[in-house]
């Protein structure tokens, strides 16, 4: 059982028979009626999230939610395809729904965390930061700002995500995949 001041983002929990991740948890200390903790939630079998508050003596049974090495192949029709990589023939794939939002940072080759939970596959975790290429990204002009701008580039995973100016097609960016933030430029096209 989790206490209160175990909820913190990144561990999972049990609720209405589904296992939940914790996104934010926010302790909030009321007056004279004791501590409440606000928590944003996602649901690990449909991609949902949800927002659900805590109050100071309530317990929440821990999912044991195992995490396996898996390499994302391609997406068809709706279904992503991994296998696990050190045994390709392995093959699992999982909808659009299971991954929701991470959906959008997957690129063939890409090494991510298959999410285990009574041996089922439910989703997939992605690494914190991965570089893309920038297949799009329209002229930055000097001279356009005051100060620093950005502009909006299409990487070749399909996502869009604002960059400094002097970032071109071609450019190697690392993105953080939970914010979706651009974090810097590896390396300049050739």
């Amino acid at each position: 059982m989790l206490q209160l001041s175990d909820i913190r983002p990144g561990a999972t929990c049990l609720l209405d028979g589904d296992p939940f991740e914790v996104l934010e948890a926010q302790h909030v200390q009321l007056g004279r009626g004791g501590a409440i903790l606000n928590t944003k939630l996602r649901n690990l079998r449909r991609g949902t999230t949800m927002r659900r508050t805590f109050k100071g003596n309530d317990t929440v049974p821990e999912a044991n939610v195992e995490k396996r090495a898996a390499q994302f192949l391609y997406r068809h029709r709706g279904e992503y395809w991994f296998a696990n990589p050190k045994h390709p023939k392995e093959r699992f794939q999982l909808t659009a729904e299971q991954l929701g939002d991470l959906t959008q940072w997957l690129i063939p080759k890409l090494k991510v965390e298959a999410l285990v939970f009574e041996e089922e596959i439910l989703s997939a975790e992605l690494p914190i930061k991965v570089d893309y290429t920038v297949l799009d990204a329209p002229p930055g002009l000097k001279g356009d700002t005051a100060q620093g701008g950005t502009k909006t580039v299409t990487l070749e995973s399909g996502a869009t995500i604002l960059t400094p100016l002097f970032i071109e097609t071609g450019d190697v960016v690392r993105v953080n995949t939970r914010t979706g933030e651009y974090v810097e430029r590896i390396s300049r096209r050739q």
